[in-house]
């Protein structure tokens, strides 16, 4: 059984397809780079997997149950567009919410130690609204990481964040990959996932042109597939 699956995907907006029968498939412990031009359907896909978004046509499967199913949303961090931390919560309030939410195990102890691990231990009392994009990200970060899922999605991942971030944040999803956690992550910035990328795939016009394990071209030349499929 695949970690993730997508078994002939279409999502319309519109008349508009943005996803055009798409079929793939992550196995536990691979890391799936999710590469594509602005348009081509990156976010859309994401978030059908995540099960915030229906297809018209085609299903999904995380670890063998629909995305929406509870045991499938416990298996999730995600990290997004949106961030999705309160802006009216303190970093420190954000996290022991999350952490109660998921049930993790001494929450406060948990909280606390993502504050540290992400550089926000300074910051746990203060109000999120009054923190920098940058420091936001961190801090959804560390919500997506408090309670080791199986299964991290993740769009555009490394947006605001600084190289010492960015280093921080490929490091955790090392480690995670190691304990053989699944990691499908959409990203314009191709050198720091392919440092990460076990498996590749290439998106134009929302239909799946590559698919495929990491090409070793990519890790001198991070845009070859691009070139190869004529986007470059």
């Amino acid at each position: 059984m695949s970690a993730v699956a997508a078994d002939g995907v279409w999502k319309y907006y519109g008349d508009f397809p943005a996803l055009r029968a798409i079929r793939l498939s992550v196995e536990q412990g691979e890391c799936l780079a999710l590469l594509g031009r602005n348009g081509s359907g990156k976010t859309t896909l994401i978030r059908i997997l995540a099960g915030l978004l229906g297809a018209q046509q085609g299903s999904v499967s995380i670890f063998g149950k629909d995305p929406r199913h509870s045991s499938a949303r416990e298996a999730m961090g995600m990290l997004g567009h949106g961030i999705g931390v309160y802006d009216e919560l303190s970093a420190y309030e954000n996290l022991l919410l999350f952490a109660n939410l998921y049930g993790v195990k001494n929450p406060g102890e948990c909280a606390r130690e993502w504050l540290q691990r992400t550089g926000l231990d300074h910051v746990a009392s203060s109000l999120v609204r009054e923190f920098s994009r940058g420091m936001r990200q961190r801090l959804a970060v560390a919500r997506a990481f408090l309670h080791r899922p199986s299964l991290f999605l993740l769009d555009e991942p490394f947006t605001a964040l600084d190289d010492r971030a960015i280093a921080l944040l490929q490091g955790l999803l090392l480690e995670a990959r190691e304990r053989g956690a699944t990691i499908i992550m959409s990203t314009h910035q191709l050198r720091e996932a392919m440092e990460l990328a076990t498996k590749v795939a290439l998106l134009n016009r929302g239909k799946l042109v590559f698919e495929g394990p990491r090409p070793a071209e990519m890790l001198q030349d991070p845009t070859w597939l691009y070139r190869q499929y004529g986007e470059g």
